[in-house]
């Protein structure tokens, strides 16, 4: 990367600096958390098993030297890294939480919230698609009957192919519920009519799972079907224009008279809003993770700009102003990953609690690193504002955060409404 800088400007530029950063994110397993230039009050392997340490170190390596080099890259030319992905498939990360007979690494929860915060120091965007991904897989196994388990997930788990989910609807956001893709049946198959917006992967990847609705109106009349690409009836929307998230393609994806086999269902017929929202508890943690790994970066950067920069003759790491900004940054991420890595514990463990647990964390979580991003451009100045310099990236690619996986909105309902039940 810093070779090609140094021929040309453009999206090798944008991680102008992160050679360095990228050198204090690759930690050895058990070195002191000093080293390096990561402050041990920040270390995100604080608290963590032997194991869970290492398989951090080796998402950490993958982050620096897969991710970060191309993130800019990916990023301005809206390029999906599709290999780059199946290498991290390699090291188990396309079926985190899946289970081993159908390809999955078996992990836990944590195990999977620890992974995607690592992942994300090297590409939010990227990171964010495959925790998407993990989430659909999970659902198949989760869900899915023997044969579907087995048919569907090896090769998602491989990532030989790759999953989209598919809820939101141009006429349904935070409401669900209210969803108005039909799938009608006729004998052994489904006929399936709709549209489905916003759709992480659309056009580009191989499976969809389909919210649909199968019965009367409100939750209990979806049901959930998996659809494969090149099903005919299936189509795509453009290619949307984003503010981030640029190297995962986002479209709309149509069905006008998909035919679908009834052994595509998962579960039972009505059982796909249960379905969906079971995905998405896990989704928010996904995401909150995602969110955590773009702040932890980015207080990184912060920190190094602050050393380096000099203004009115002294660095501005002796401004005592930025130095309370900056630790505020630092004590509220440790907060965010305590908070998400508590919900993450709970969902694993099936507490009555995790719900609420994970909205908690996902509004948490995602509005407190949005804010450390933003303060880490801030503190950059009009460098900040360049796309030389990945702060920049990580603010862009992070405020979606706040929106998908449920509005932090839909979180707060989801919050008070569980008060205020009691």
């Amino acid at each position: 990367a810093a070779a090609a800088a140094s021929s040309r400007a453009g999206p090798a530029m944008a991680w102008r600096g992160a050679p360095r950063l990228a050198a204090r994110l690759l930690l050895p397993p058990r070195c002191p958390a000093g080293r390096r230039g990561i402050a041990s009050c920040i270390d995100p392997s604080a608290g963590l098993t032997e194991e869970q340490k290492e398989f951090q170190k080796v998402a950490l390596d993958f982050a620096a030297k897969e991710m970060a080099p191309h993130m800019a890259e990916w990023d301005e030319k809206e390029i999906f890294p599709v290999e780059t992905m199946r290498k991290a498939a390699q090291l188990g990360f396309g079926g985190i939480y899946v289970k081993p007979d159908v390809g999955g690494s078996g992990l836990s929860r944590l195990d999977t919230s620890i992974i995607f915060e690592a992942l994300s120091t090297g590409c939010t965007s990227t990171t964010a698609y495959m925790s998407i991904h993990n989430m659909c897989v999970w659902m198949i196994d989760t869900f899915g009957n023997e044969e579907q388990r087995h048919r569907f997930c090896p090769s998602l788990c491989s990532m030989e192919k790759f999953a989209s989910y598919c809820l939101t609807e141009p006429g349904s956001g935070s409401d669900a519920a209210s969803l108005l893709t039909s799938a009608q049946r006729k004998g052994d198959t489904y006929i399936l009519n709709g549209s489905k917006a916003f759709i992480s992967g659309g056009g580009d990847t191989d499976v969809y799972v389909v919210m649909c609705r199968t019965g009367g109106p409100g939750p209990k009349g979806i049901s959930c079907l998996v659809l494969e690409k090149g099903t005919p009836g299936l189509s795509f929307g453009k290619k949307e224009k984003k503010v981030g998230w640029n190297s995962q393609p986002t479209r709309a994806v149509i069905f006008e008279d998909c035919v679908v086999p009834v052994g595509n269902r998962l579960g039972a017929e009505g059982q796909g809003f249960s379905i969906a929202m079971k995905g998405l508890n896990g989704g928010r943690i996904n995401i909150a993770s995602c969110s955590l790994g773009a702040a932890h970066a980015s207080v990184l950067l912060a920190q190094e700009h602050l050393t380096v920069r000099k203004q009115f003759g002294e660095p501005l790491a002796n401004n005592q102003y930025l130095q309370f900004r900056l630790a505020e940054m630092a004590t509220r991420l440790v907060a965010a990953r305590l908070m998400v890595r508590n919900a993450a514990r709970a969902l694993q463990e099936g507490r009555e609690d995790a719900a609420v647990l994970c909205s908690m964390a996902k509004l948490f979580a995602t509005d407190e690193c949005f804010a450390i991003c933003n303060q880490a451009l801030q503190m950059h100045g009009g460098y900040g504002y360049l796309k030389d310099y990945a702060v920049q990236q990580f603010v862009r690619d992070i405020r979606v955060h706040q929106i998908l996986e449920g509005t932090n909105e839909v979180m707060r309902m989801i919050v008070a409404r569980n008060l205020l039940q009691g």
